[in-house]
């Protein structure tokens, strides 16, 4: 789900498939913390305007959240 994959050619996951979801209306990330991911570097959809950052344990967050929006 990083478009560096794409968009950087000299990105260390350049030519990795992804997941085109920063295409999407709206993303929704589900993050345990701030940290850098599993490839250890910024992930530029996280910084772009479709996209909502929500963290925590996913589980455990979303059994709180849905019940807020239901």
């Amino acid at each position: 789900m990083n478009p560096a994959a794409q968009e950087d050619p000299n990105s260390p996951i350049a030519g990795m498939p992804v997941l085109e979801c920063w295409k999407a209306k709206q993303v929704f990330v589900s993050k345990r913390g701030q940290g850098t991911g599993y490839s250890g570097i910024e992930n530029p959809l996280f910084y772009k305007d479709n996209t909502r950052m929500f963290y925590g344990d996913a589980k455990k967050s979303l059994d709180a959240l849905l019940p807020m929006i239901d």
